[in-house]
Formats: structure tokens, sequence, C-alpha cells
């Protein structure tokens, strides 16, 4: 059996016997979907209230520190089990889903969450778990641990972004890096530098020289502002990278009507926009995606990269 194949196994033991993991799995089949027409493309959003637990998280310094790291081996609840990838990663069910089959891969070691030095492990994730979408959401853009070192996996054919890339509507190739592919998406309101190679090395290059370029435009950031998703296909990564200027849009910190409980990471980048509450569901209409999108992402500057 392959490791997706293995994972999948694991999927299936978690949602059966822990209490947790069964609930929320289960409560998938409640969640409501709709879909935003912006012709070439659709952007989802979906009311998950379960989801409230990372879109609402305290990612200060004062209240990371006030609690036990919940990705850490030994802070796990007991019902938890996991595979080991490499004896380096444990690949956990997520008991909080977006997708049908959603991970979160966490390091062994308690470690802040930096992608510079493990992009190359994201690869290799990405080409064991080829059944899997591996995304990885900075530590001011999404990641409810940025304390520890994790990526997060959900089952492929869930992101739109995934279509939209196969069909070539809204990606244009704009040069070529020896065997990798530079694409951007001029008209997709993310601003997005897409690689795709068969190459890891050349890959793991391309995508130093785009981190350190972006790092001279955020000096004061520990780590430039990013979500990645990353899969494998026929031999070939495909990483989309969604460079950030914005944690959370100004909507988040607003009262009464103009709230709107939206915390962007890589599932949202991938165009399934996740709203915990059942209002802002209701609500959120086009122009509050266009301007959300507008808030948190670098842009069209990227073109210069």
């Amino acid at each position: 059996m392959n490791f997706s194949k293995q994972t999948k196994e694991l999927i299936r033991q978690q949602t059966g016997e822990w209490d947790l993991a069964a609930k929320n799995y289960g409560g998938l089949r409640k969640v409501k979907v709709k879909t935003i027409d912006f012709g070439d493309y659709n952007i989802d959003i979906q009311f998950n209230p379960e989801r409230i637990v990372s879109s609402a998280a305290k990612v200060d310094a004062r209240s990371i520190q006030a609690r036990p790291c919940f990705l850490c081996q030994k802070n796990l609840p007991s019902q938890q089990r996991w595979l080991s990838f490499d004896n380096e990663y444990l690949v956990l069910v997520n008991p909080f889903p977006i997708f049908p089959e959603h991970l979160t891969i966490p390091n062994v070691i308690h470690t802040d969450q930096r992608i510079i030095g493990s992009f190359g492990r994201m690869l290799d994730l990405a080409a064991k778990l080829d059944d899997f979408v591996i995304f990885y959401n900075g530590p001011k853009c999404g990641a409810s641990a940025p304390d520890h070192l994790h990526f997060q996996a959900g089952n492929k054919g869930f992101l739109p972004i995934e279509f939209d890339f196969s069909n070539g509507k809204c990606c244009r190739e704009v040069r070529r890096t020896g065997s990798v592919t530079i694409s951007h998406w001029p008209d997709y309101q993310r601003g997005i530098i897409t690689l795709n190679g068969n190459d890891k090395t050349a890959l793991v290059d391309c995508f130093n020289q785009i981190y350190a370029k972006l790092q001279i435009l955020q000096p004061n950031e520990a780590e430039p502002m990013l979500n990645i998703l990353a899969t494998f296909k026929n031999g070939e990564w495909i990483i989309h990278i969604f460079p950030r200027t914005l944690h959370r849009p100004a909507q988040y910190f607003e009262t009464g009507d103009k709230q709107i409980v939206l915390s962007p990471a890589a599932v949202d980048m991938g165009g399934v926009l996740i709203t915990p509450r059942e209002e802002d569901f209701i609500k959120i209409s086009k122009e509050d995606v266009i301007g959300i999108f507008e808030q948190v992402c670098l842009g069209q500057i990227l073109c210069s990269l």
C-alpha cells in the first residue's frame, strides 16, 4: 500500500474511532456552500462553524506562550493516531476539517513556522501524498500554530484553483528558468506566482530566489508573508505561491453588520473562502471578496519579480 493509501486508511480509522473527528467529519455533510461567479472562474464560500477555532485563533506572542502547543506529540489527544513521514513529520487527521480528507503534518521538533529550508520537504510530501494538495500557511498568514512548523493537506479536486490551472484560462506563462515554468494570474483577484516542473532541485532554487525578493519587500518580517499550495501529478510538481501583505482584512475587526469573520489562509487563496459564522456566509458579496483579496494579497507587483 502506498503512502497516500495508508493515509486514507488512517482517516477512515480515525473518523470511525475518534469521537471529535467522527463528529466533525460527519458535520461536513451539513456545511453550506455558495458559489460566486467571476466569469472565467468561480470562488466558493463555505459556511463551516467548526472552523471558528482556526479563524479566530489568537496568534499573538502572549497567547501562544500561555497555551501548550497542540501540535507537539506529547500534547496530542489520546485518541489521535499518526503515520510517520521519514521520522521527521507526523501525518495526523485534522479534527476540524475543511476537506473531506484533511491532514495536519507537524514536524516532530517544536520549531517556529518557517518555510525556508523546508520547501524541499514540502515537495517530498506532495510526491508521497499524491492524492492530496499540500499547503503551507505562513506565521502571519493563517497558521493557527505559528510556533510549530507544520503543513496541511486536503484531497485533490476540492480547490477551484486546481481546475483553473488545468484549463489555462486565467494562468499565463511568463518565463522559463531552466526546467521550471513560471506563470502569473493577471485577472484572478489574487497575486499568484505558479511554478511547475519535474526537477525538485531546480524548483527549490527558483523558490529560494522568489523568497529572497519577497524578503526585500518585507524586511521587518521574520518571514515574507505568504501561503503555498503544492501538488504532484504525472511526475511534475505544481506550486502556487501567494505573497501576502496582511494577515486579516479590515472587515475582521469591524463590529455589527460590517464585521466579516474571515481569516484568509491557503485554502481561501485556492478559491474556497471559509466563513465560520452563518451571517457572514449569507451576506458576503462579490464586492466583499474583491475587497478582501485587495487588502491581503500583494497583487500585480508580482509581475516584476
